[in-house]
């Protein structure tokens, strides 16, 4: 999908300003630039469940969304979705419903690798026409920064800390994307905010998949993470330039990468820009780092064989 930046800095915003969210914070950038790509003449339906980005956006009275806006709760927003797009079908069979609609699911890790996971499974598999975008900050942020099943090995999070007993976080990732790919949808993307071109580019395939689409968005928490605010794009950058999360799709069951790491940094120099890893830097820890270091150059290897690319 060719785009010219200067096209998209005139269209409407479907996500205003004035909202809540922490200045830095990579939600908003996800949302907007993946609403950037619906299509012309097209209506579109958003769901949010509870989390950073509904909590700060529709705040009573205010509502900072111009589009069809639905809460739900947090286990269930793709139920709720799936729901609405197949009385969407059933009304335009009809002849009650005209126009041309898209509905759009956006939650965070929490609501959507855990709580979330067993509705947004079921969607994909019945294959509703409903893009499923996780802005992802890799831990449960709103209700005060607990690790999730995205959260990285040896993070620090009020639920994974670090002392005397432990280091972090004890586990790896889930592999979320990969999770989705195998429910055979048609379109599945792994993105991140600092990259708009291929985030918008993704979305727009996503938007007109025939059936259900998944996209997994890093979007970085600069006070879960711990580091300045303004440091968010560089941040989520550094992320892919490690491997730790590369930038991929999976369209109608092709594996192909579309950023192309040409050197590859070590996962350190990512770990040592945030807080939430710093005691991972104590003589103590330093294993820790290897094994996360181990552990993402066994993914990105098997991402390249999966995409038919050589290491």
């Amino acid at each position: 999908m060719a785009v010219k930046l200067s096209e998209l800095t005139k269209q409407r915003e479907l996500l205003t300003g004035g909202h809540r969210l922490c200045a830095g914070c990579g939600a908003s950038v996800a949302v907007r630039q993946v609403l950037h790509a619906v299509p012309k003449d097209t209506s579109v339906v958003t769901c949010c469940p509870t989390g950073c980005l509904e909590v700060s956006t529709t705040i009573y009275p205010y509502n900072a969304w111009r589009t069809g806006f639905i809460h739900s709760a947090f286990e269930n927003a793709a139920s709720t979705m799936s729901g609405v797009e197949t009385a969407y079908r059933a009304l335009k069979k009809k002849g009650k419903v005209s126009g041309d609609f898209r509905f759009v699911v956006f939650g965070g890790d929490g609501g959507t690798y855990d709580i979330g996971f067993q509705a947004l499974s079921g969607m994909l598999e019945r294959g509703h026409r409903v893009l499923y975008v996780c802005y992802n900050n890799e831990a449960y942020m709103n209700t005060g920064i607990q690790r999730s099943g995205a959260t990285q090995l040896g993070t620090w999070t009020t639920t994974s800390p670090y002392g005397e007993q432990s280091f972090g976080k004890g586990q790896n990732r889930k592999d979320l994307t990969a999770i989705a790919a195998a429910h055979n949808i048609p379109y599945v993307g792994q993105a991140a905010v600092h990259n708009w071109r291929d985030t918008f580019t993704k979305a727009g395939k996503a938007l007109q998949a025939e059936g259900a689409a998944f996209l997994n968005i890093l979007a970085p928490c600069h006070r879960g993470w711990r580091y300045p605010m303004e440091k968010t794009i560089e941040i989520s950058k550094m992320a892919t330039e490690v491997c730790i999360w590369p930038l991929y799709e999976v369209e109608n069951g092709k594996w192909r990468l579309t950023y192309r790491v040409r050197n590859k940094k070590p996962v350190r120099d990512y770990l040592k820009m945030q807080g939430r890893f710093a005691h991972l830097f104590r003589p103590e820890n330093e294993g820790v780092i290897e094994q996360l270091q181990e552990f993402t150059d066994r993914q990105w290897e098997s991402l390249l064989e999966r995409c038919g690319e050589k290491a």
